[in-house]
């Protein structure tokens, strides 16, 4: 039975108002202040010494999410407050995602874990591949990204470039891995959590990116907030509009900083731009709007790494006009090309396929063997998680 519009309301009102207070009080008030200040106004700033919650964008949505499908009649509200607080906070994906709806959670409390139910190849091998993206390809690559944007004026237009590609790899490989590790980790406990990237550089269109790229969020901002707009209801202007406003709040979501909004806007506007001129069908020539789609990402992916929007303007900057005699090391090129290969050959899943079809000691022995290959590649320093901070 469908909920009542007061107890959505309640609930939205302090899921949102928490959200916002400990992610958002700071950065409106240094806005408000900017902005009174640019006004000629006298203003004083007074912010809060604020310590945000690891994770709270994601269980925020989590607890939204059940409430909603409630209200919907998607889902009956659950008797047990432990079945609850476990849905909130159950700790593989809890600080990071993926994003994990109640209708998909709660359901799989109602049975009991068996360890012989349990996939264990398929979980372990998720959860190494994720390891291996996250200590042998993000932790490396971060040292690289961090040292051009400590002083991105003292390298070249081509190193600003390659800074740009390698933060495109670092930030899927960081990412994506946590997510695998969650999901194997989920797993190897008798739960199914939902995958969360799909190989988002094969895409063929910046809508398409999005797509493949934290799948659990771009569905969720599709089902609770673009339907709740009118989705594609009323016509081909509200649905642009829609779609960018969308983005615009999916940008907000990921941080308290102008250079999020102006990412999400940017986005935003891109799939607009896209949608009416290349329309949104996803058949046509692969490889050029491959190239196309990657490109887009890459550039747009500046205005999310940068500390500031000066500092995003300074790195555009970089793109096309650099003095800086300063260059990247040539073999950082080698990693990527040798990074979207693996990407090809991973998208074909025959590696998976292979090992799960083995028998338990060959695959223990074929398992063992790729540990013992990638640990000595593990960086020593491990970076912590990017979307730690979200």
């Amino acid at each position: 039975m469908a909920g009542d519009g007061c107890g959505l309301g309640l609930s939205l009102g302090v899921n949102l108002g928490l959200l916002g207070f400990f992610k958002y009080f700071n950065f409106f008030v240094e806005s408000a202040t900017d902005l009174g200040n640019l006004l000629g106004l006298q203003v004083n700033e007074h912010t809060l010494a604020i310590i945000l919650p690891v994770g709270i964008s994601f269980y925020t949505f989590q607890t939204l999410s059940y409430t909603i499908d409630i209200y919907r009649g998607r889902l009956e509200a659950t008797k047990s407050p432990l079945d609850f607080a476990l849905f909130v906070a159950f700790f593989p994906q809890l600080v990071a995602g993926p994003i994990v709806r109640a209708v998909d959670f709660l359901p799989q409390l109602k049975s009991s874990r068996r360890f012989e139910r349990v996939d264990v190849r398929a979980a372990l091998l998720i959860f190494l591949f994720g390891f291996i993206k996250k200590t042998c390809v993000a932790d490396h690559l971060s040292v690289a990204v961090d040292e051009i944007w400590q002083n991105p004026a003292s390298f070249s237009v081509g190193s600003h470039w390659l800074g740009a590609l390698l933060y495109q790899v670092q930030l899927y490989c960081d990412f994506s891995g946590y997510s695998e590790m969650a999901i194997g980790t989920a797993a190897l406990l008798g739960y199914r959590l939902p995958i969360n990237f799909a190989f988002p550089y094969f895409a063929r269109s910046l809508a398409g990116v999005w797509r493949r790229w934290h799948i659990t969020m771009t569905g969720w901002f599709r089902d609770y907030v673009y339907i709740a707009l009118g989705g594609s209801r009323g016509g081909a202007r509200r649905t642009l509009r829609n779609i960018l406003l969308v983005f615009l709040v999916t940008g907000v979501w990921h941080g308290a900083a102008w250079t999020f909004v102006l990412f999400g806007l940017l986005q935003g506007v891109l799939v607009v731009l896209e949608r009416l001129v290349l329309g949104s069908s996803e058949e046509r020539l692969a490889w050029p709007f491959v190239l196309y789609a990657n490109l887009v990402w890459v550039v747009s992916l500046v205005l999310f790494r940068a500390p500031s929007v000066p500092e995003a303007g300074s790195y555009y900057l970089g793109l096309v006009a650099s003095g800086g005699p300063a260059t990247f090391a040539p073999a950082w090129l080698g990693l990527i090309v040798g990074f979207f290969l693996v990407h090809a050959w991973m998208r074909s899943g025959r590696l998976e396929r292979g090992l799960r079809a083995l028998e338990p000691v060959p695959f223990a022995i074929a398992f063992g063997a790729i540990v013992a290959l990638v640990l000595p590649f593990a960086a020593g320093n491990v970076q912590p998680f990017i979307y730690f901070q979200f």
